[in-house]
């Protein structure tokens, strides 16, 4: 369903009357265009005398093609890297150097914040005034305006070099959803060889997508398939129709069964085996139902049947197919923020998100000898037929109650299961990514 005040205070004379009355003024967000350039404007870059960061991540602005500037007009970004920041005194740079800027970035803009883990960190004063970036950044991202989005990147030493997937989603269009959230890179995880086409960076890769007829599903299939990867789409029998159509018009495959069903990880299998060779190199767990009432309303069917298909199911099919993941694998869970702040109505639903995380940071040290990342996205209000089925003064606060104030769009989750599944991408691991406007509940 449209969302008719963003319409509104789009056009002229709503931007007028909003601005008079006070209301909120979102604008609408630029998204990713095939072809556009990954940094649309200018970028200023400041940093710390000794930051370590400083070097790699210039390198990677040369390769996206970013015009660094001392001061530009308008910027599109502003980065600053604080990652020798060790003492709580050092964060005064952090003033000084985005209190003269912040106002001049241009709409749709960025900023990037890079700092150390904390608990990497060799005194208690370091580790203060590392962890007071997230504050920073957070704080940040609420206050910026015209779609403007704030990140932080905390590189671990030695994951230097593996800045250019990271980098390059957070100011890009393709993070347009994504503000004041925390991304780390481990050492360990290097990246892999920059691909020969940087828009199709899965090309000759394999990834399966759980609950793909329809909704954020079908959107994830076909982001993937954009980028390269050869795509099995699978739902349940009863979407097999709309199954079959997402499938057919990205010429991928359909697998109609019911993930909770006994031999669901065998059919799985059966099927890569007949039309993909055997492998698997992305796994996205994106299948999902709700059955909301409170918890005194709530009958044990309701409640099994949302633990069943959110999370007992994904826990049993990433087993059963791990082994025909291939290694630099990537496997990445749709969880929610309401796995993350709860919501009344849905402790079953929340509970099977929570669950997801749980599993996901669990799974990922398990698996990091092969290579295979393991990570979430957990999105907020994204404008599907879901949220259209929501009564009105509801959705209107889920689509206002975030810093960029309005609803998301399926294409910003894809894009965020995009980032986790590129092969450049393995130095995240065992994470979560809010997709959510920088929603006002939780962290």
């Amino acid at each position: 369903m449209a969302d008719r005040y963003l319409s509104f205070v789009a056009s002229r004379s709503g931007a007028l009357l909003a601005r008079r009355l006070g209301l909120p003024r979102p604008v609408r967000l630029r998204r990713h265009e095939p072809g556009a350039p990954p940094v649309p404007g200018p970028v200023a870059l400041g940093h710390t005398e000794n930051a370590r960061a400083v070097k790699p991540l210039r390198a990677v602005l040369d390769s996206l093609g970013a015009a660094v500037e001392p001061d530009p007009v308008r910027p599109h970004a502003l980065l600053f890297d604080a990652t020798d920041i060790t003492s709580t005194a050092q964060l005064a740079e952090l003033h000084a150097y985005f209190h003269p800027r912040v106002r001049s970035l241009a709409p749709c803009g960025r900023v990037l914040v890079l700092g150390t883990p904390p608990e990497a960190a060799a005194t208690p004063g370091e580790a203060a005034a590392q962890r007071a970036l997230e504050g920073f950044v957070r704080s940040l991202g609420k206050e910026l305006r015209d779609g403007s989005t704030a990140h932080l990147l905390l590189i671990a030493p030695g994951a230097e070099d593996a800045l250019e997937s990271t980098v390059r989603f957070a100011l890009s269009a393709r993070s347009a959803y994504v503000s004041g959230q925390v991304l780390r890179l481990a050492p360990g995880g290097a990246a892999a060889a920059e691909p020969a086409d940087r828009d199709r960076p899965l090309a000759g890769r394999t990834a399966l997508v759980t609950g793909a007829a329809r909704g954020i599903g079908s959107v994830v299939a076909e982001v993937l398939h954009r980028d390269g990867a050869r795509v099995v789409c699978l739902d349940v029998p009863g979407q097999a129709e709309e199954l079959t159509a997402v499938a057919g018009r990205l010429g991928g495959t359909a697998l109609a069964l019911d993930i909770t069903a006994e031999d669901a990880g065998r059919r799985i299998e059966d099927h890569l085996r007949e039309d993909h060779d055997g492998g698997l190199d992305i796994l996205v767990h994106n299948a999902g139902i709700t059955r909301d009432k409170t918890l005194a309303r709530m009958s044990a069917d309701r409640w099994q049947a949302v633990l069943g298909v959110n999370l007992i199911a994904v826990e049993r099919l990433t087993e059963a197919l791990l082994p025909a993941l291939r290694d630099g694998g990537r496997i990445v869970a749709t969880s929610s923020i309401s796995g993350i702040a709860g919501n009344v109505g849905q402790t079953n639903y929340a509970a099977s998100k929570a669950g997801l995380i749980g599993l996901v940071q669990a799974l990922a040290p398990a698996v990091a000898a092969r290579g295979i990342t393991v990570n979430a996205v957990a999105p907020g209000f994204i404008e599907t037929r879901m949220t259209a089925a929501v009564p009105l003064l509801i959705r209107q606060a889920g689509r206002r109650m975030n810093s960029l104030g309005q609803g998301g769009q399926p294409v910003d989750v894809a894009e965020a299961v995009a980032y986790f599944a590129s092969p450049g991408t393995g130095a995240v691991t065992g994470q979560v990514l809010r997709v959510c406007g920088q929603a006002l509940l939780g962290a």
